[in-house]
């Protein structure tokens, strides 16, 4: 059996192999965030193209936090049951179904990447960004400050979207804590500039970033595993760095972690980001031999052969796919015919099954 197809059990919860599905926004819910049919066939088809592990978008856990105002959310009772079919659907494909939790900060209220248009004011449906300190991303416009009131409101959006994410259904959560988006711009210098308790030294950065877990487990049930997509580095000079993340996986794990997902980037505009085929799974061999908690790997990971040898070498846990799945939403099936693992097909797709 090729380690790719090897299940894995994570608390309570036993994964078919370790090909998943990464998050990835769509841009496609209504004003509201509601999830609807484009979501139930863009996520379903990769439960029935064979992966282990379906993610949704990053998912907002207050209207403030979504990226744009087409993005998915968690913030109301209305969301639980957009989401139920949809959770159902992936779990009778055999796969389990993930939603990341997210909140945007002063990344926000911009258009989908296919409009010309990049900031959404007010009058447009847009609204005032939040972050850490009064530091802009880019040309967008300067956030305001969370003051601490704000700080315990999004910690508090973060377990109650969490109890949402229970009543649908949902087997994992991933907190965005990366890319840029507010938790993340709470842990780097580059956009924390506070000078309380939760700012300045390592400690003050990754205060949100902890409490937000602790409050997510206290709510989140005990057999399901909670994962933690990280930048392991900001690819700039005096930013977050893959030291820091280290240690601060060895925080996660001691309060319950199950997995950190290892990105990197998204929260200086211009970072150098060396591209190139696997270019991120360095981080998560750094942070699973380090830290010592389980991994997934995530960036330009394209064929069957590459991925198997990231996990054999003992790189990582499982790995996160998005652009190999999006041109091939049944990547997991046709990796496995490549590897030499017999698969059983959908019922209804078996008679497109290759003969190796």
């Amino acid at each position: 059996m090729a380690k790719l197809f090897e299940p894995i059990t994570l608390r309570g919860m036993t994964f078919r192999n370790r090909v998943w599905v990464s998050p990835m926004c769509q841009y496609s819910a209504n004003s509201d965030g509601v999830a609807d049919s484009w979501h139930l066939v863009h996520l379903g088809q990769f439960a029935v193209g064979g992966a282990g592990l379906v993610m949704t978008e990053a998912t907002a856990v207050t209207p403030e936090g979504r990226i744009s105002p087409f993005d998915t959310g968690l913030w109301a009772d209305q969301h639980i049951e957009a989401w139920k079919p949809i959770v159902r659907f992936i779990q009778e494909q055999g796969a389990r179904a993930g939603i990341q939790l997210a909140h945007s900060g002063r990344k926000g209220s911009t258009a989908p990447p296919w409009v010309r248009q990049t900031y959404v004011t007010p009058a447009d449906g847009g609204w005032t960004t939040v972050a850490p300190s009064e530091v802009a991303f880019g040309t967008l416009p300067t956030p305001a400050a969370l003051h601490r009131d704000g700080i315990a409101e999004v910690i508090d959006n973060f377990r109650q979207a969490a109890i949402r994410a229970s009543a649908a259904g949902f087997d994992v959560i991933e907190l965005h804590a990366a890319h840029g988006y507010l938790l993340h711009q709470f842990l780097s210098p580059l956009s924390n500039r506070r000078t309380d308790s939760y700012g300045g030294d390592f400690v003050g950065r990754t205060r949100l970033l902890l409490e937000v877990f602790d409050a997510v487990r206290g709510v989140w049930p005990a057999d399901r595993p909670i994962f933690v997509r990280v930048s392991a580095t900001d690819w700039v000079e005096g930013g977050w760095d893959v030291d820091d993340t280290v240690q601060l996986s060895r925080l996660l794990a001691e309060r319950g972690a199950d997995l950190i997902d290892c990105s990197s980037g998204g929260n200086a505009s211009d970072a150098k980001i060396p591209l190139a085929p696997g270019y991120q799974v360095g981080f998560a061999e750094r942070v699973r031999g380090d830290a010592s908690i389980r991994t997934g790997a995530v960036g330009l990971i394209e064929h069957p052969q590459q991925a198997e040898g990231i996990l054999a070498d003992g790189a990582a846990d499982a790995i996160f796919l998005g652009r190999a799945m999006l041109r091939e939403p049944h990547w997991a099936l046709l990796a496995a015919n490549t590897l030499g693992v017999e698969l059983d097909w959908p019922a209804q797709y078996a008679r497109a099954k290759p003969h190796s």
